[in-house]
């Protein structure tokens, strides 16, 4: 994985070259990301998903994050990105049921890490219920829920806790039911910019679009 090729690019989005993914996180080379968020509605209430990271990830082990994602090699297309959630969450979508965001741009920095992406954001309605997911085992651990306005107040700071609801699987393949109470701590580090961008694109999602209803 690590010796992956990269497209890198500068500070202004320009391409420049390509270079093997470690050393574009030893360096910090601006590269491309893809993002999908995963949103469903309940009883009339929207909800949002949450991928659990396996503990085999070398960076972030066993943290929530996107729902899927996973960087695009230098000879992929954005389109190409749907992969990541076909491999990680074995559910077969095609690119255009996605709904674009745009490229957001950020970076997280943590020792012997520098993550500099330019992230193409889509959010997916999921009409799957959870126990469609077939997790790809050593990249995704589990998948949870949670009410979208409880994940906005938490990132907003308006709580400092978040329920989520789902499962995850242990090491004889079976699923067990998670329900927890979680802070920011159980979270990959995204930037606080991040998170308002991706509430603000499902807030819009939500007013202006229906929200598939779902038995989960």
């Amino acid at each position: 994985m690590h010796n992956e090729i990269l497209t890198i690019f500068d500070e202004a989005g320009h391409r420049i070259g390509t270079a093997p993914r470690a050393e574009v996180h030893r360096l910090g080379h601006w590269h491309e990301t893809f993002h999908c968020w995963f949103i469903s509605k309940t009883q009339e209430i929207p909800y949002i998903y949450l991928q659990l990271r396996s503990e085999q990830k070398q960076d972030y082990a066993g943290l929530l994050d996107i729902t899927a994602a996973g960087h695009l090699l230098t000879h992929e297309t954005v389109e190409d990105g749907i992969r990541e959630v076909q491999e990680e969450l074995g559910l077969e979508l095609a690119f255009d049921e996605l709904i674009p965001l745009g490229t957001i741009p950020y970076s997280m920095i943590k020792e012997n890490l520098i993550d500099k992406e330019r992230a193409h954001v889509f959010v997916y309605n999921n009409p799957y219920p959870l126990d469609d997911f077939k997790l790809q085992e050593e990249e995704v651990a589990g998948i949870v829920i949670t009410r979208f306005a409880d994940f906005r107040s938490f990132w907003q700071g308006e709580i400092h806790s978040l329920q989520i609801n789902g499962f995850k699987v242990d090491s004889n393949g079976q699923k067990i039911n998670i329900q927890q109470s979680v802070d920011r701590t159980h979270f990959v580090p995204h930037e606080a910019a991040y998170f308002t961008r991706i509430i603000e694109g499902i807030e819009a999602i939500i007013l202006t679009s229906p929200i598939v209803t779902e038995d989960i």
